[in-house]
């Protein structure tokens, strides 16, 4: 049987309620198809961290979801929090850990909006909070699954060489952003009012962060990622 490549997909942990009287994981199914697709093997991972070391043995790249919740923004230095800020505590440090071994072994990483942040927070970067309270006329970036806005993309970025176009509409379902980009980040895509939409790592074989959610393939564009991400395994 041919070895198929095995991606990791984090998954969301809810406390009780809605669903389930126990805690209980979560993902949408259009994290795992645009992989299955393209040859690949979804991995579901559960943020578990004494399992860290094994999954990070048994996969060959990593797709860190995004979700209904925020980075705690004491872990990028802040020292007031916004009323509109909620947290997954237990996610977070799995996923800032998962990321940061993954990192340390070149594997191919893709992060989706709240993804996307955490790569950059794990990279020492920082956070808008609450998008309305920060920017002046801002887009409005919590519009759903929708193509909303325009993103204007950074000529010589990886995105650029991908999508081969400057510019692209995106879904949009996010209220923080990326504010100061951590180590090693550029930033290879922004909005109309200037919001982060994409950041990607140099010198590195593939880590790129986008804010919409590509899954939803909205766009050719949208699948055109994934099969690049793929590539680079």
């Amino acid at each position: 049987m041919k070895n198929l490549p095995k991606i990791g997909i984090t998954l969301d942990r809810n406390e009780p309620g809605h669903y389930s009287q126990r805690p209980y994981y979560a993902l949408r199914e259009n994290y795992c198809t645009p992989i299955s697709d393209l040859g690949g093997v979804p991995m579901p991972i559960p943020p578990i961290m004494d399992m860290m070391a094994h999954y990070l043995s048994l996969i060959d790249g990593l797709i860190i979801t995004g979700g209904d919740f925020d980075i705690d923004p004491i872990l990028f230095g802040a020292t007031e929090i916004h009323p509109e800020v909620k947290t997954k505590p237990i996610r977070t440090q799995f996923e800032m850990l998962l990321c940061t071994m993954a990192l340390a072994k070149n594997m191919p990483i893709l992060g989706i909006c709240g993804g996307a942040q955490i790569i950059n927070v794990c990279l020492g970067g920082t956070l808008i909070q609450h998008i309305p309270d920060e920017i002046p006329n801002a887009l409005n970036h919590q519009t759903g699954a929708l193509s909303s806005h325009l993103i204007k993309i950074e000529k010589k970025s990886m995105l650029s060489e991908i999508f081969s176009k400057n510019t692209l509409m995106v879904n949009s379902s996010h209220h923080q952003a990326i504010n100061l980009s951590g180590k090693d980040l550029i930033v290879s895509a922004i909005a109309e009012d200037n919001v982060v939409e994409a950041i990607e790592l140099k010198n590195y074989p593939f880590c790129i962060g986008v804010q919409w959610h590509p899954e939803f393939l909205l766009t050719p564009e949208d699948n055109l990622l994934f099969k690049a991400f793929m590539n680079a395994i």
